[in-house]
């Protein structure tokens, strides 16, 4: 069977907002689109079949946290990540750059061995390579691979910044030789550069010059404000290439991700979501609910009256303020799929307002509601 190349068409324009398909060959992505996270294997407190009756057409995974548990081995044998999870969607890995700089115990960045690196769980000392990462990805047999690359922590030190963004462009070099070629899969560049214009649009020109089949903006989410994320990619967003898909890393609350489309970005992943739902917090149209306030406890009326999805309204305020307060597992399966069900509404109301040509109302409408 001749498998589907990897291919993506921009549907529809709004000023910078664009609407497009990502096509592959376990399903086609409509965009923009929020990708669920499964670091491990799994998106915490949902069965994926619920995932999919979200409206979620592509979930993201972590070269990082795989790699140390359970270990590429035992995922080869299952048949790769999709069977191992019993996942029918396509599955985007990123590289573990992030990871190995927030969670692990030491790290050092070399420019030729990669990141030298421990542990967070036992303390065990990896070498993670561009090469590696690249190898890893391909036995998880994830769909869209991500390059290595370095994620410094928030700096306005011109200098570290400018040689981490260096590194991580000769390591792009070393990704995109390491995957080679295969049609059916994606491999993306990651933008770095941190808050300077000026290394950013650097990063973007080295990564179209070696030519990616997607360009992800990274090196944010890591403590700076949402106004100068904003201006990041107003900085860049008049270079990126028009027929490529656009992906934000670790983005973002609902609000970042207006503005994010508003400014051409295309894909978005983070945990905020699923980690709220765990904790009580819930998204909905009329703003956030914390469902352990003691308010809720004599609402009888659901977090949304008009959902229609996984039978989410049979469930009360009052019920799941009890189970919060309670520690019932249920408490965050629920609000887990509520908070999963409701971003995806909003991508679905973001694509159909792009097609409309509406969205910079809708932008307005709800950038501070949300």
């Amino acid at each position: 069977m001749t498998l589907k190349k990897f291919n993506f068409n921009v549907i529809a324009k709004d000023k910078f907002s664009r609407n497009g398909l990502i096509e592959t060959h376990r399903g086609n992505i409509q965009t923009p689109a929020f990708m669920p996270v499964g670091t491990q294997a799994t998106v915490k407190a949902a069965f994926i079949d619920d995932v999919i009756k979200t409206g979620s057409e592509i979930i993201l995974s972590n070269t990082y946290h795989l790699m140390l548990r359970p270990g590429l081995d035992r995922i080869e044998s299952a048949g790769g990540l999709h069977k191992f999870m019993n996942c029918p969607l396509p599955i985007l890995t990123d590289s573990g750059g992030y990871q190995v700089m927030s969670l692990s115990k030491f790290s050092k960045v070399l420019k030729e061995e990669g990141a030298i690196f421990r542990s967070h769980i036992d303390g065990k000392k990896f070498i993670l390579s561009p090469e590696e990462s690249i190898k890893i990805q391909k036995g998880l047999n994830s769909d869209i691979l991500m390059v290595m690359d370095e994620c410094p922590k928030k700096t306005n030190d011109y200098k570290i910044i400018e040689k981490s963004m260096n590194i991580s462009s000769y390591w792009a070099i070393r990704s995109k030789k390491a995957f080679g070629s295969n049609s059916h899969k994606a491999l993306f560049g990651i933008i770095q550069g941190g808050l300077f214009k000026d290394l950013r649009i650097k990063s973007l020109t080295d990564l179209i010059k070696i030519g990616f089949d997607g360009y992800a903006i990274g090196g944010l989410a890591v403590g700076e404000t949402q106004s100068e994320m904003f201006s990041v990619l107003d900085d860049i967003k008049n270079f990126m290439p028009e027929d490529k898909p656009r992906y934000l890393m670790g983005v973002g609350t609902p609000s970042d991700i207006l503005g994010a489309v508003k400014r051409g970005v295309d894909m978005f992943d983070c945990v905020l979501p699923t980690r709220s739902g765990r904790t009580g917090l819930a998204f909905t149209w009329n703003g956030r609910v914390n469902i352990k306030n003691a308010k809720y406890q004599n609402d009888n009326q659901p977090l949304d009256l008009n959902c229609k999805n996984l039978n989410l309204k049979k469930y009360s305020k009052n019920y799941l303020n009890h189970l919060f307060n309670t520690n019932e597992i249920l408490a965050s399966m629920l609000l887990t799929l509520h908070n999963i069900n409701f971003y995806q509404e909003l991508m679905n109301r973001i694509r159909d307002n792009i097609k409309k040509g509406t969205f910079n109302e809708f932008h307005d409408l709800y950038i501070n509601k949300l």
